[in-house]
């Protein structure tokens, strides 16, 4: 095997159990699903209490049309979808934050996420961290390449590092094997993520550990469908390449 094709190693359980408390730090409505969905319904069904932190309510997204939600502001319908997705995951708790949604590249607005100092988001984080006081703090890491998830989880580990009690920080982690696979099934679609570089789009499988997640599969699944705006990433991919992205997290463990 080549270094690109090396297999991840394999983690088991969930990231958080009975009596410990799960904070999920997403940029976006959708965020908690399509990147981290089936961790989240993992813990919760371990019992632990989940609360998810969304910076912005995804304004910037691209719209799927909807006769019955047209006519309604875009963060709006997200903001529905992401508390109605959050609840089949199992989270007790969503906040969001109030920054505005970047989008994927462009100018950003003065307000937007991206736009918002490292320093100031992380304070605003730490704040909220330390009140919440989690055992383990979920997030993205941005190998995807959308500026949001880069600036969130930079944004993260500065708050995380100045807590006087530290959680266990994870990244969920989307395997380069997969999004090579994904990429060559998706040739050809309308979408910004196969103009960028394929060595950098995730990170390299053996950087990571794969967790296995087939058991909430249908749950997962349940909260993709709620956000009925957004198209999903797995979308058209063929059933084997869907049950491999759903059914195997890939987590990186950041360490202080």
């Amino acid at each position: 095997m080549t270094a690109v094709e090396a297999e991840a190693p394999v983690g088991t359980g969930p990231l958080a159990g009975a009596g410990e408390h799960l904070v999920v730090v997403v940029a976006h409505p959708d965020d908690e699903t399509f990147g981290c969905g089936s961790l989240i319904a993992q813990a919760a069904m371990a019992g632990a209490r989940v609360t998810v932190l969304c910076a912005t309510r995804g304004a910037a997204g691209e719209r799927v049309p909807d006769p019955i939600t047209d006519c309604w502001p875009l963060g709006l319908v997200r903001e529905v979808e992401l508390t109605s997705a959050a609840r089949v995951l199992g989270a007790g708790e969503v906040v969001l934050l109030g920054y505005r949604d970047s989008g994927f590249d462009g100018t950003a607005h003065p307000r937007s996420l991206v736009a918002a100092p490292l320093a100031e988001v992380a304070r605003d984080l730490a704040d909220r961290l330390a009140a919440l006081a989690p055992d383990v703090v979920l997030t993205l890491d941005g190998s995807d390449g959308h500026r949001d998830h880069v600036h969130l989880r930079d944004a993260v580990d500065h708050a995380v590092a100045g807590l006087d009690h530290r959680p266990r920080v994870v990244r969920s982690s989307l395997a380069n094997s997969l999004m090579r696979r994904w990429a060559a099934e998706k040739a050809g679609a309308d979408t910004v993520y196969l103009d960028l570089d394929l060595d950098a789009l995730g990170r390299p499988d053996a950087e990571l550990v794969a967790i296995d997640t087939s058991a909430v599969l249908a749950v997962r699944e349940e909260a993709i469908a709620c956000h009925r705006s957004q198209a999903s990433p797995y979308d058209g991919l063929s059933p084997e390449l869907r049950r491999a992205f759903l059914t195997t997290d890939h987590i990186e463990e950041i360490t202080s």
